[in-house]
Formats: C-alpha cells, structure tokens, sequence
C-alpha cells in the first residue's frame, strides 16, 4: 500500500464539499445561562438533530465545556451559527485545516 507523503493532500469524504472547498465545524461553549432544555431545542430547530442527538451534544458541551455540533461547508454554517448565537449560545465558527 502506498501511503501519502507529507506534503500530498489526502481527499476524506468529510473534506469533500462545495466549490469553496473551505470546511469549517461549529462549536458550542457551556455557559451558565441557557438550560439543558433550551440548547437541546436549539440544536434540533436550527441544526436538524434529532432530539436524541442534540440531547448527547448538550451533556457534551455541559461535561466537556464545549462541543463540535456540525461539521460542513462554511457558506451553510455561517447562517446556523448565527441563529445559534440569536438565541443565546455561545457558538463559533472554525475553519478546519
């Protein structure tokens, strides 16, 4: 098997995306104000989780202090991260390398 040298890019189904071809995931931070239910609620209206999803992300993000939530192009992720923020949650935007 030969495999890729340092320097060679390494194409992943994940990094596969739109003509920008910039990925980038959405973090959410714990904070001490929106309530387990209220994050839960966000996560399945904005991001389309189900609730059983959004429900291990938030105890993720309370345990860990913080949570990628959704990983895709970033033309799609600006929006929902600010709709994240709109409604209270501490949430970025990071590009992958």
């Amino acid at each position: 098997m030969n495999w890729p040298q340092e320097n060679e890019d390494v194409l992943t189904e994940e990094t596969i995306t739109t003509d920008t071809g910039r990925v980038a995931e959405i973090l959410v931070y714990n904070d001490d104000v929106n309530t387990f239910d209220w994050v839960i609620q966000c996560l399945m209206d904005i991001l389309d989780h189900s609730h059983e999803q959004a429900e291990q992300l938030s105890l993720l993000v309370h345990f860990k202090g913080k949570a990628t939530v959704k990983t895709g192009p970033i033309p799609d992720l600006k929006p929902k991260k600010d709709a994240l923020i709109d409604r209270g949650l501490s949430a970025v935007l990071e590009e992958k390398a």
